[in-house]
């Protein structure tokens, strides 16, 4: 009601120069009260924009269940004139515009971007984003005017809006009228899955590289269109931690610049000056590294800005207020205080550092096109990768601003082979993908290409690998050489199907197992009720040779199948798939006639997932993600007490993501006798721990070994050092070469090798009774970090396995294959668990 009589006053009055409402006056509530729903923050934004000529109101997007996602851009009215102009000139200095596009007119001016509760629970940001919008937009704050002369700042107000919703409607369901700050009680213990991660439930702070979400993809389109030096990403901690902000901890990426660093530094400084004089207890250089590329700090730093992380002690426990240790009570009002003081201190300074700040943006961009930091200084990806591959590589570089050609002629050299895991004698030919780092977003490019990334010794907060070849499984190379060959813009072929001709005398359709997109087209194909066989190993047809996994689509088996060729064809069209006519089953070379052994029917997967208590919130939403988005193939999800509806049902696949399940006497008798009876089960991650402690299964942990004869008791080792003991047994996530048997079902598409992310340091004995398809040799190569002892422990251990039991099977998968959305190859192996496995 607040809000509807406050916009019929300012309808009334505007013309009068009236006041802008500041967020007390215009919500039914205090700011800082209680949360505010998504849906009147909205409002908010939408009121100022109307009536303040210094902000402008850009909706850039939706969410998965249709929020809207808002940029407010603001400055002095002047600047809001010229502000496409401000624009152009920044994306000019990084090298990203010709320089004809230059406004000379415009001085130097500083962009700041603001970005709000990535995660939706930390709600202390998306509250506080509505005081700094106001403080920023009221004219009768001279100090904040002459910031503003100088300046433009983009305010993300809430970056999740799915997860705000999430958090704040359920608090407000939930919440006594009065404040209760008591830790234990129910308004402090938000249920599963909590409102950190968005509606498939990603994290998407760990999303700004990948670009897996919706939500990321729009908002990545509005930053390279304005590039911004400073960013700074609000968030909130554990409740009785103090403020934190930059500089950041340690270990920093090898090519983040000294003035990134340094600058850092100086930012720290002008916030301290606030808390010191009211206070408030903070801390720098400590938890918070800049190392993972794909964070709201690290990865605008790779792209010439200034990255920060601020976190306000409170999240999802704090509530409206929480008793501390100290005795004293945190309130919201305290968390959007401290979150308001340090998002108007980043604007000060950057206006106040202005020209310091764009001649260093600038010198970034000159120095990536012609001298770039790393070692390697071209990237090369055979042409001959398939198109499925190749397209979700492309797309990926296109997200991400990174450019790259096509060679036109060859040459040689020495090269670094990723699948070799050392440097060999190359041959670069026309058609191969060329990615220079001699390009504006060179330390971007490097940063995702590298092969390995120099991590200081230090315990890290995240993955210390992502290398994009091996996560998409690529045959790459890179060289330490400006290789300079011709080279021409990459133009994808049209697809053209081979199904719009003549069709007579068809015997077989023939679709090669190489990437996602045959994924996907399989199951488009079952889900039409079309009959598909998969190859057990290789043949021969005529002159070309099929890999084992291709999918043959008998004329025979599809007699009843109505508008059996239609269908074909159009999940051939929609996947873009290289589909071949065979005009007979007769193969007299190799792999036998098409209706022999070795040509297994596909059983059309009806899958369940288990989710809620006991499940990861991240790890489900990947699998659900990887279902209704990556594969777009029908899924049902269970509660994980509902295990016996699953059973009942006419389900035949069971996935089991990460978790920590209770398996009792009756609920092992249940799933054991839907698995011998035909079930699948695919356990992930931490899901195989509550496998491996269960008699009726085969998985066997491995510990890791006791000291060596001669070390000392390590009950009497000092207190001092436990730091660095730790980290001979921690592993954050390191990519490690896994061998496969490339005989086996769980292998096609991606042959003898894989590249697995491997996060901690859990390791399985290989399986007695049972196919130990992926496994960790003897000193496998690493890429990333991974303590002496975790390393050995992982030696000679099982990864992916299958076990057989009755008709059905135990498919393990010890790393988790779907990590995040980003391990393209990874997804191709999670297709060979669901579909090849028979």
């Amino acid at each position: 009601m607040r809000s509807f009589l406050w916009a019929i006053c300012l309808l009334l009055t505007t013309a009068l120069g009236a006041q802008l409402p500041t967020p007390s006056e215009f919500l039914p509530h205090d700011l800082g009260e209680t949360f505010t729903p998504h849906h009147m923050l909205v409002d908010y934004y939408e009121t100022i924009a109307e009536a303040s000529p210094r902000v402008k109101l850009e909706q850039y997007g939706r969410t998965n269940e249709a929020r809207p996602l808002l940029l407010a851009y603001v400055s002095t009215t002047k600047n809001m004139e010229r502000l496409e102009a401000i624009r152009k000139n920044n994306l000019v200095k990084a090298g990203l515009l010709p320089p004809g596009e230059a406004d000379e007119s415009i001085g130097d001016i500083a962009i700041v971007w603001l970005s709000f509760s990535v995660h939706g629970n930390e709600a202390a940001g998306s509250e506080a984003s509505m005081g700094v919008l106001y403080d920023l937009a009221n004219t009768n704050d001279a100090r904040i005017s002459a910031w503003l002369e100088n300046t433009v700042v983009v305010l993300d107000p809430s970056i999740n809006p799915d997860g705000y919703n999430r958090y704040t409607n359920w608090y407000r369901q939930t919440a006594t009228k009065g404040l209760d700050p008591h830790p234990a009680t129910r308004e402090h213990n938000e249920p599963w899955p909590g409102g950190r991660v968005n509606h498939y439930l990603f994290d998407l702070n760990r999303d700004w590289a990948w670009q897996t979400q919706v939500e990321s993809r729009q908002r990545m389109v509005k930053y390279k269109e304005w590039m911004p030096h400073v960013h700074a990403d609000l968030h909130e901690q554990g409740y009785t931690s103090p403020y934190y902000f930059a500089p950041a901890a340690a270990p920093f990426h090898e090519y983040i610049t000294d003035f990134q660093g340094d600058f850092q530094v100086e930012i720290g400084q002008n916030h301290a000056r606030y808390f010191d004089r009211e206070g408030w207890l903070y801390f720098t250089r400590e938890r918070f590294d800049l190392l993972y590329p794909s964070y709201g700090d690290t990865w605008p730093t790779f792209n010439g800005a200034i990255g920060m992380t601020y976190e306000q002690g409170g999240h999802s426990r704090a509530g409206r207020a929480i008793d501390l240790p100290t005795g004293d009570v945190l309130t919201l009002d305290d968390r959007v205080t401290h979150h308001r003081t340090t998002a108007l201190s980043t604007v000060e300074i950057a206006h106040r550092e202005a020209d310091r700040l764009v001649g260093q943006f600038e010198d970034y961009f000159t120095r990536a096109v012609t001298d770039p930091q790393g070692e390697y200084l071209t990237y090369v990806v055979s042409g001959a990768t398939p198109r499925g591959r190749m397209k979700a590589l492309t797309t990926l570089l296109d997200r991400n601003g990174i450019l790259y050609q096509q060679a036109q002629a060859g040459t040689s050299g020495r090269m670094y082979s990723y699948r070799e895991g050392r440097e060999v004698s190359a041959e670069l030919k026309a058609g191969d993908l060329i990615i220079s780092a001699f390009q504006p977003r060179s330390v971007l490019t490097q940063v995702l290409f590298d092969p390995q990334v120099f991590v200081e010794d230090s315990v890290t907060y995240d993955i210390t690998s992502w290398s994009l070849p091996m996560a998409y499984g690529l045959d790459a190379y890179a060289s330490t050489q400006r290789l300079t060959v011709k080279t021409a813009p990459v133009e994808m072929t049209a697809y053209a199907s081979p199904l719009n001709g003549d069709l007579s005398g068809v015997y077989a359709y023939a679709v090669a197992w190489e990437d996602m997109s045959s994924a996907r087209f399989l199951g488009d194909v079952l889900e039409a009720g079309v009959q598909v066989r998969t190859s057990a190993s290789d043949f021969t047809f005529g002159e070309k040779t099929y890999p084992a996994g291709t999918l043959i689509i008998n004329r025979g088996d599809n007699r009843k199948t109505a508008d059996f060729t239609r269908k074909v064809r159009e999940a051939a069209n929609a996947n873009e798939v290289s589909l071949d006519i065979l005009k007979t089953g007769f193969s007299v070379n190799a792999g036998g006639d098409l209706g022999g052994s070795n040509y297994d029917l596909i059983d059309a997967p009806k899958v369940a997932v288990l989710s809620g208590e006991g499940t990861n919130p991240n790890q489900f939403g990947q699998v659900w993600y990887y279902f209704e988005q990556d594969l777009d193939y029908p899924v049902s999800l269970f509660w994980v007490d509902d295990l016996t509806d699953v059973a009942e049902g006419d389900y035949n696949v069971l996935v089991m993501p990460a978790g920590y399940y209770r398996l009792g006497e009756r609920e092992t008798e249940v799933l054991t006798d839907w698995i011998r009876g035909g079930g699948k089960v695919i356990a992930i991650g931490s899901a195989n721990r509550t496998l491996a402690g269960n008699d009726a299964f085969g998985l066997d942990s491995k510990e890791q070994e006791d000291a060596d004869e001669g070390e000392e008791d390590s009950r009497l080792l000092p207190y001092a050092g436990q730091e660095r003991r730790f980290i001979e047994s921690f592993n954050p996530g390191a990519i490690l070469g896994v061998e496969f048997d490339d005989t086996h079902p769980l292998s096609f598409g991606i042959g003898d090798q894989y590249f697995s992310l491997k996060t901690g340091s859990t390791a399985y004995e290989y399986l007695d009774n049972g196919q130990n398809v992926g496994r960790l040799r003897t000193k496998p190569f690493v890429s990333g970090f991974i303590g002496n002892r975790a390393y050995e422990t992982i030696q000679e251990t099982l990864v992916f396995g299958v076990e057989n039991m009755g008709r059905g099977h135990v498919i393990y998968l010890v790393d988790n294959p779907l990590y995040r959305g980003f391990w393209q190859n990874g997804k191709l192996l999670f297709a060979n668990a669901l579909f090849q496995v028979q």
